[in-house]
């Protein structure tokens, strides 16, 4: 599957870049264990990042960071499988699960309850 991680990156950090580093961390943490479960991990910073720079952002939350940020994960959204929400207050991460929930598709919280490629637990 493949599956978007979703959580806090902003939120609770005032914009600091050293904070919304350590919850970038936090949300890549969790990509390894994906993948050795036979899953493609995706997180919206890592499409987004990379397209707000380009786009001439000077500041998180200006016009560029605003008009990609979010519909860099809506987007993925539409072409994953499921949704892994780690834990953190966080409105985006909250309408990621939102939309995935719309769309039927499932939303994990622990890695124990996404399944192997085999199928497994």
């Amino acid at each position: 599957m493949l599956i978007l991680i979703a959580g806090p990156y902003r939120s609770g950090t005032d914009d600091n870049p050293e904070l919304m580093r350590k919850n970038l961390d936090r949300l890549e943490a969790v990509a390894l264990p994906l993948f050795r479960k036979g899953h493609v991990p995706m997180i919206g910073e890592w499409v987004a990042l990379p397209l707000i720079k380009l786009a001439g952002s000077t500041q998180t939350g200006d016009e560029a960071w605003e008009a990609i940020q979010y519909p860099a994960a809506h987007r993925l959204l539409e072409k994953c499988d499921a949704v892994f929400r780690i834990q953190g207050i966080s409105k985006g991460a909250d309408e990621d699960v939102r939309i995935a929930t719309e769309r039927g598709l499932k939303v994990y919280y622990q890695l124990d309850e996404v399944p192997d490629a085999n199928g497994q637990h």
